[in-house]
């Protein structure tokens, strides 16, 4: 179980990386508790430069200076580190849109903004969860949750502030599944695939937060 941290505020770059989010309280902790803080930070460290296919035990034993013996005493397996990885990168990614929806002003655009900026900070990671195979279920199953609970949460949302004809919350839930699926394709476009066309049209990244938010709200609303 991850603690909870301070996290950052509106337009400023996620509390100095994830890893870094993750060692905050590490040396008050117990040595068994450090050594599994430390295993966490090594595959986030690896995920952040590798892709999830070529992450193995031995590689995260040397990262995180361990034992391979010492590994299998906090995780089943690569798959079952990767899962504690990316649950705990979701945690992560939700905190820091959660601080941002608490700023003032547009709330759509805060979050979006806040969205942005982790994904631009962690390419890798994000890819990791956003293009997670059948060969990480773990990982996987963290997108998904990621992406139901936020979805949820902007559902509530929009029915709360509805000014008009009110739409299920089916169709408010395929909207809003619809529209992140197009928000990280675009995002993935710019910070993972680095598509040479869509980096061009996206030099100026507050146009960027601004179109997101349009599609957002267009989408969304009643």
């Amino acid at each position: 179980m991850i603690p909870t941290k301070k996290i950052t505020t509106r337009n400023s770059k996620p509390a100095d990386g994830f890893c870094e989010w993750l060692a905050q309280g590490r040396d008050t902790l117990r040595k068994g508790d450090r050594t599994r803080i430390d295993l966490l930070i090594a595959g986030s460290s690896f995920l952040s430069h590798n892709p999830l296919e070529r992450l193995t035990v031995s590689a995260i034993c040397k990262v995180a200076g361990v034992a391979h013996g010492t590994f299998y005493l906090y995780f089943k397996d690569r798959n079952d580190l990767v899962g504690a990885v990316l649950g705990a990168f979701v945690d992560y990614v939700q905190l820091q849109m959660r601080a941002a929806a608490r700023c003032a002003g547009d709330t759509t655009r805060n979050t979006t903004e806040a969205y942005m900026l982790v994904f631009e900070a962690h390419p890798a990671l994000m890819k990791s969860l956003v293009a997670a195979g059948d060969a990480f279920p773990e990982a996987r199953a963290a997108f998904q949750r990621l992406n139901h609970e936020w979805i949820e949460a902007v559902v509530s949302s929009a029915m709360r502030s509805d000014k008009g004809a009110p739409r299920s919350r089916p169709d408010l839930m395929r909207r809003a599944y619809a529209l992140g699926g197009m928000v990280d394709q675009y995002l993935t476009a710019l910070f993972v695939t680095d598509d040479p066309w869509v980096r061009d049209l996206s030099q100026d990244r507050s146009e960027v937060v601004d179109m997101l938010t349009d599609l957002w709200k267009r989408g969304m609303a009643q």
